[in-house]
């Protein structure tokens, strides 16, 4: 269901007794949960015809508009709310750092889970199912190092030098790769694809094209008959 009326979203949104709903920050791209925050009637309006984020400050009493100051910013892909109407999920293109501390996302401190050796071997048999998993993880870390540029970094380097610098590598591991192939070494090869992946990965963030956007290409093009170039 999409609501656009403007009685209609606020009339189906559970306001608290201050009149606030909680909003999760999903950055669009890597999936990564960036922040909590909270909206009024004011802040929400305001997010939806500016396409940015607004939000109400329980703090210091008054409105913010998300890297105002820092620079910071996010742009809004799509907002929700939940079945019950109390929580919204915002995903934002984010700009920089999500955290005023300069982290990537606010969810940095991590809390170790303590598992039996059943519930271990249960979730590692999990993660060893995911094929993809570590696309997954490698597309947070990129995200991450995009946003935290931390200084000695490999990511950093490329994207400081700028996409120009990405490109150069892209262009150079897919020539590796062809070599690889060529010289029918699998090992090399399996090296060289890594290579190209990774840094196709760098070169979709840098540009702000989602993964996601990628495998809906894939799927869109999946049992299509395809044409015939050679002439």
């Amino acid at each position: 269901m999409t609501l656009s009326n403007w009685n209609d979203i606020i009339g189906s949104i559970k306001w608290d007794a201050n009149g606030l709903v909680p909003a999760v920050v999903q950055d669009i791209q890597s999936k990564e949960v960036l922040m909590l925050a909270y909206m009024n009637e004011k802040s929400l309006l305001r997010s939806i015809d500016s396409g940015v984020t607004w939000f109400w400050s329980r703090s210091r009493g008054e409105l913010w508009n998300k890297g105002a100051t820092s620079g910071n910013t996010q742009r809004i892909a799509s907002m929700a709310y939940d079945c019950d109407g109390d929580t919204l999920l915002v995903r934002v293109e984010q700009q920089g750092s999500a955290c005023h501390t300069g982290s990537y996302s606010c969810f940095y401190n991590q809390i170790a889970i303590s598992t039996n050796g059943e519930d271990q071997e249960t979730q590692e048999a999990e993660q060893s199912s995911d094929r993809f998993g570590i696309i997954s993880s490698l597309e947070s870390i990129i995200a991450e190092r995009y946003a935290e540029r931390p200084e000695g970094a490999y990511t950093t380097y490329l994207f400081d030098k700028g996409v120009d610098k990405i490109l150069k590598k892209v262009g150079e591991e897919s020539a590796e790769v062809i070599i690889a192939a060529k010289n029918k070494d699998n090992i090399e090869l399996r090296s060289e694809a890594s290579d190209l992946l990774f840094h196709l990965m760098v070169l979709l963030r840098e540009r702000g094209l989602p993964f996601d956007d990628v495998l809906a290409e894939l799927t869109s093009r999946h049992g299509k008959p395809t044409t015939n170039k050679m002439r």
